[in-house]
């Protein structure tokens, strides 16, 4: 299992030796810093820790800033762990770029969702609206509540509520073309969150 973190830049369109248009989304991989390496003997499970995006010293505390010396860099804004990593291959310290993908390989892409605040049981489930005419008196809310305990609303209710700011992770996505110069992968289709969200790219588990 390999792996790279990033930032979403945005989405944009190429053309394939055929002719054919490809929709992309264009991502920001690397440069990434490994910072820790764990074990099964100290941790209880193996993984590598790895860091993306500077953070200013001012924004960082104390356990951070120590935390990225040991590794010789700077406090990261963006740190997520790697397993079913072959721990060999990786020293604490070391810079992973977007050439650890090549074109044609499959991922798997993991943020966070757009966020869209409070929504009604239409826009956020899909319900369907009540009649629109004047005397219906019943048009965009959620519906019974349940007739066998009337005290309370049973679990797993879809009510209105906060809605996208979820964890999403898009499988098997193709890697469309690799600029290893600029730290940019273009990966086919879409990916989630704004532009900008920073993004976890994995090689993908079911290809």
């Amino acid at each position: 299992m390999k792996g790279i973190l990033g930032k979403k830049l945005g989405m944009t369109q190429v053309f394939t030796a055929e002719g054919n248009v490809v929709p992309v989304t264009v991502i920001e991989a690397g440069p990434c810093v490994v910072l820790q390496k764990k074990d099964l003997e100290n941790d209880g499970y193996e993984a590598v820790q790895i860091g993306f995006s500077d953070k200013k010293a001012s924004r960082s505390n104390k356990p951070e800033a120590g935390h990225a010396k040991k590794a010789d860099t700077a406090p990261k804004r963006y740190v997520r762990e790697l397993r079913g990593v072959d721990l060999g291959i990786y020293e604490v310290g070391q810079v992973l770029k977007a050439d650890v993908f090549a074109e044609g390989e499959f991922v798997d892409v993991s943020g966070v969702s757009k966020g869209k605040g409070f929504a009604g049981v239409i826009k956020r489930w899909g319900q369907s609206r009540g009649p629109m005419a004047h005397g219906s008196r019943y048009h965009r809310r959620p519906g019974s509540m349940g007739s066998i305990q009337a005290n309370r609303v049973p679990k797993g209710k879809r009510l209105p509520g906060h809605m996208g700011h979820d964890s999403i992770t898009v499988q098997n996505l193709e890697i469309v073309r690799v600029d290893a110069e600029r730290n940019v992968l273009l990966v086919k289709g879409s990916i989630p969150g704004p532009k900008n969200g920073f993004v976890k790219v994995r090689a993908s588990v079911k290809k």
